[in-house]
């Protein structure tokens, strides 16, 4: 067993839920009813547990003027979510159960309406909010904010400066020395690396456990993991090839991007996914069916995956560009999972994921396994799964059906499904 204090994220399965939108707060309009909503997430802890995860990937939950990712405040929890006790409470709750947790930390840009965007504009350059935000003091008509990628609600801060540094070593310190276990770093391909070494350098001088996430989309993943000293990022190349294959039932592309997979881990091992709150989700994209075998790819092969709230009962929901594009897919859950009544659709992924999750659980070598092309034509793949001393073969077929098979060395079934 490995003594690295981060070890314990290797064997994490996060259950990542957008807290504003599963409790039912309103995102653009005036709360007329603010309260605990966050505590609504207390009963579907138990469902985390029979679902095989032990980890809460929690949204946005600070004070925010809409959609959570323009934050107003990093020390105060979001009122339409609730007070600072109320958050302790959920992750004591996770805590009692085994279930670690992480927050979201926004530190590429501030919402327009956080304090320090008014206060560097009246106090200037050199006042300590000035150094705090990237402003365009010789903009047209007087100083402004620059904004993030195209958004006028949302402030960058400035990374070169100290300042942004220091506030995201408080954050991030602050909220570990209540009982969350590591940070999702939003936007992090926007921020330059030296800000993530020097900030998580800083953290982990108190919270050595801490584990961190940055969110990467598109560029160098090894690359960006070594120099801003993260433990881990997003991987989207792989969600792409995996929905994208399955989609156009073209294996060809997913078998390029698993061997692009493997080359990370001699550095890293990655986040896997086939949902999160800024895609459409996997129901919708591919059916159920097809929403099977991705789940299927995505636990057998390496990774620290993450399942994405309501994708376990089939949720549908696009994403679109435009303004509220993101809702569809960001929708209130029940108060309780007893409130669910279960369709064939909704208990065919429930079984899938709770199948494929037990699978994973019963061979931990996957996180780091190989993965070995055995058979390959635009409508069929066949992969074997190496781990140190044993191995899966998983089969998937769109020829005339929709099927997978995963065997085990000896070749006995260990899951199937069929259309």
């Amino acid at each position: 067993m490995s003594s690295r204090p981060t070890a314990w994220a290797e064997h994490t399965i996060w259950w990542h839920v957008y807290p504003l939108g599963a409790v039912g707060a309103p995102i653009r309009e005036p709360d007329g009813n603010p309260g605990p909503r966050l505590l609504r997430l207390l009963p579907w802890l138990d469902h985390v547990i029979e679902l095989g995860a032990n980890g809460l990937l929690l949204g946005p939950v600070f004070a925010s003027t809409s959609h959570g990712y323009d934050t107003t405040d990093f020390f105060r929890v979001d009122p339409r979510l609730g007070a600072e006790a109320d958050l302790v409470t959920l992750i004591d709750a996770c805590r009692e159960r085994g279930i670690r947790v992480l927050l979201d930390g926004v530190f590429s840009h501030v919402g327009s309406e956080h304090p320090a965007v008014a206060a560097a504009l009246d106090g200037g350059p050199d006042s300590p909010a000035g150094r705090l935000l990237d402003i365009d003091w010789d903009a047209d008509g007087g100083p402004s904010p620059l904004v993030f990628e195209g958004h006028g609600s949302l402030a960058r801060l400035k990374h070169d400066e100290s300042a942004a540094v220091d506030l995201a070593t408080e954050v991030m310190t602050y909220w570990l020395d209540r009982g969350i276990d590591g940070w999702r770093l939003d936007a992090a391909y926007s921020v330059p690396t030296e800000f993530w070494a020097a900030a998580l350098g800083r953290v982990r001088e108190r919270h050595p456990g801490a584990w961190f996430l940055g969110e990467v989309i598109h560029g160098d993943y090894a690359g960006f993991v070594t120099a801003s000293t993260a433990d881990t990022v997003t991987q989207y190349e792989l969600w792409k090839a995996i929905w994208s294959s399955l989609l156009d039932a073209n294996f060809f592309e997913l078998a390029h991007a698993l061997g692009r997979h493997q080359d990370l881990l001699v550095v890293f091992v990655p986040n896997t996914f086939v949902g999160n709150h800024d895609v459409t989700r996997i129901a919708t994209t591919l059916g159920p069916d097809r929403a099977v075998l991705a789940l299927a790819v995505l636990m057998t092969v390496a990774g620290i995956p993450s399942i994405y709230y309501g994708d376990e009962l089939a949720w549908s929901g696009r994403k679109e560009e435009r303004l509220g594009g993101d809702d569809a897919g960001r929708t209130a859950r029940p108060d309780s999972p007893a409130e669910i009544v279960p369709d064939g659709v909704t208990r065919l992924l429930l079984d899938a994921h709770r199948a494929l999750i037990s699978l994973r659980r019963r061979h931990p070598w996957l996180m780091a396994s190989r993965t070995e092309v055995l058979d390959l034509t635009n409508t069929r793949l066949r992969y074997r799964a190496l781990g140190p001393d044993a191995h899966l073969v998983v089969t998937l077929d769109l020829e005339n059906t929709t099927s997978a098979v995963v065997q085990d060395e000896t070749g006995a079934t260990l899951w199937r499904y069929d259309t």
